[in-house]
């Protein structure tokens, strides 16, 4: 297993459970990198079939882990208010709404006045909103460490400050020395591509704020109805509404996304459009102390689903990357993907759409 972010440690606990001999092998430690940069949040997707199809088998998964996960996890279902501006907003409130009744979640349709009671901090005149109470918010790296721990108390083995320099089907190369192993997984999130040429993956660069403690600013998530088209879509620049309360009473605020190659500075005019974006919905977000301010880089794909297979006919060589940001909310069910698949379980989602090979002929976008 290369990389032991998020994706990496849950291909290693599914495949630690499933009796499979593991190495994981981290250039830094577990749960760093975009793990640790991230918002740590599990929310059900409904962009595509298959984003929802992956994401709400997650949460499910996530669902029957959270009782076994230590306090440090965070693990907090304050649910996930999809806040709509307008009555066209409301429109999508209302599909939206469907489309999940349809497939078994429950949601409910908030108007005005019941969104202002949910969310108090929200500005007046907002039209509505989705209320999903099914979602949640964990402390991601903690949870990395622990998937990890419990993968490792079942024979897997770890190797922190380990480069690995080349990997091929069967095998990974470090300090210039092969390891050979039956089978390789590249879970190596927006480095992937450097160690497998022709994966259509490119860091994308978001920004995030954390502020200083004000327990109850929100009680639930608070996502603007236009988060997809910005998270999904490949402008070079773009910003959401994205509000996320924390079990210490801090208030996480989000997104930015950037296509800007490597560069790891903070855009400050970017980051004031965040912020701008995150007043416009609740004003008093600015009378709060921001006490950190901090950017990652998303692994992202032309079609914005993540690559979790076999490379080619190569059935030595396995990806789990290109997640975007939804890396956390999905780490359960590409881990058990991916276990299922090599050791010959019939996987419980159909496992095509993700397959790596759909896109490794298109172009991967803007570097």
């Amino acid at each position: 297993m290369v990389g032991a972010g998020i994706i990496g440690v849950a291909c290693a606990y599914f495949l630690a459970r499933a009796g499979v001999r593991t190495l994981v092998l981290e250039e830094g430690f577990a749960g760093g990198g975009t793990t640790a940069a991230g918002m740590g949040h599990l929310v059900v997707m409904d962009d595509s079939e298959a984003q929802f199809s992956l994401a709400h088998y997650s949460e499910r998964l996530w669902r029957e882990l959270a009782s076994s996960l230590p306090a440090n996890c965070e693990f907090d279902g304050c649910g996930t208010v999809w806040v709509a501006e307008d009555a066209e907003q409301m429109e999508a409130v209302h599909a939206k709404h469907a489309y999940y009744a349809a497939r078994g979640v429950a949601s409910e349709v908030l108007d005005e006045r019941s969104l202002a009671e949910c969310e108090p901090e929200l500005r007046a005149g907002l039209a509505g909103g989705l209320l999903v109470p099914g979602d949640a918010v964990v402390y991601q790296p903690n949870v990395a460490r622990h998937l990890l721990a419990e993968a490792v108390r079942r024979g897997a083995e770890l190797k922190e400050g380990v480069r690995v320099e080349a990997l091929e089907a069967g095998r990974v190369r470090v300090g210039g020395e092969w390891i050979e192993a039956r089978v390789v997984v590249n879970a190596a999130g927006a480095m992937a591509a450097a160690l497998t040429p022709g994966l259509p993956i490119v860091p994308r660069k978001g920004h995030l704020v954390i502020t200083e403690r004000h327990p109850g600013f929100c009680r639930h998530q608070l996502v603007e109805l236009g988060y997809l088209a910005s998270a999904h879509g490949m402008s070079a620049e773009s910003v959401a509404f994205n509000l996320q309360p924390r079990t210490t009473g801090q208030v996480l605020i989000g997104s930015s996304r950037e296509l800007v190659g490597w560069d790891a500075s903070i855009n400050r005019a970017l980051l004031a459009r965040m912020l701008r974006r995150a007043a416009d919905f609740t004003p008093r977000i600015a009378e709060l102390n921001a006490i950190r301010t901090w950017t990652g880089f998303r692994p992202t794909t032309p079609d914005s689903l993540p690559l979790i297979g076999a490379w080619g006919e190569r059935t030595g060589l396995w990806i789990a990357a290109g997640h975007e940001g939804l890396g956390i909310t999905t780490a359960l069910a590409t881990g058990r993907l991916i276990a299922d698949q090599i050791t010959g379980q019939p996987p419980e989602i159909d496992p095509a759409p993700y397959a790596p090979g759909r896109v490794a002929t298109q172009p991967a976008g803007v570097a």
